[in-house]
């Protein structure tokens, strides 16, 4: 595996106002993550889990401490860096698949490459391979309303994954799935992330997820309660 240290947090700590006090979400985290590790945030809701993965794709800044995210401080980031961050950087999948209703599945793959301003032969090239990733070439004129949840969310992984991102932000991306496809969809993952080297930072509590996962932090009411280093017996996860 690569050294190079894609994130890295630094005595992170997430406060939000309630009523007249506040509320800790996050409190001192430190932790690193290297190109190419296939990870997790684990903890019961309310750990603290999505607020860090919200600080990490640069959705949200630290109230104290430092998150470097590619190189860049994203507290110093103006609201247009942070955008760029993301659209070459970070891609996101989330338990809601978020797919344009109104728009083919080649056309929902497209759409994070129209925003890198690629040429539209650029774009063909690129949205065809990742559809070739997750098994969808021959839906491609599809509409998400004709697929199943196991395909949704094989288009949605197409789309964070098209721009060939350094990150890949998970939060929850197995929800909604039932256990047959949700083994699918973290196959691919795994897969990509063997293939591609990108970097894989999941937010779950499920356990079809951490059979999968090489690392897996663990956290409770918002610190870091134990990093854990997987060894897997099967090879081929």
């Amino acid at each position: 595996m690569d050294t190079e240290k894609v994130i890295k947090l630094e005595h992170v700590t997430k406060r939000f106002p309630v009523g007249e006090g506040e509320f800790t979400a996050l409190n001192d985290i430190n932790l690193e993550f290297a190109k190419g590790e296939f990870a997790g945030l684990v903890g019961p809701s309310g750990s603290g889990k999505t607020t860090l993965l919200n600080i990490i794709g640069s959705l949200d800044s630290p109230t104290e401490g430092k998150a470097n995210i590619m190189g860049r401080n994203i507290s110093e980031l103006t609201h247009k860096e942070s955008a760029h961050l993301r659209n070459i950087h970070i891609g996101f999948i989330f338990q809601v698949f978020n797919l344009l209703p109104v728009y083919t599945v080649y056309e929902n793959v497209e759409f994070a490459l129209l925003l890198q301003k690629k040429t539209a032969s650029e774009r063909k090239k690129a949205v065809m391979e990742a559809l070739e990733w997750v098994g969808l070439t021959s839906m491609a004129n599809k509409k998400p309303a004709k697929l199943s949840g196991g395909e949704g969310q094989r288009v949605a992984i197409a789309r964070a994954m098209v721009k060939r991102p350094d990150i890949l932000l998970a939060d929850e991306p197995t929800a909604n799935l039932d256990a047959k496809n949700a083994h699918a969809v973290l196959k691919t993952m795994k897969d990509l992330n063997k293939e591609l080297k990108t970097t894989f930072l999941f937010s779950t509590h499920d356990e079809k997820v951490m059979a999968y996962l090489d690392r897996i932090v663990h956290l409770e009411d918002g610190s870091v309660k134990e990093d854990e280093i997987i060894t897997h017996q099967n090879t081929e996860l």
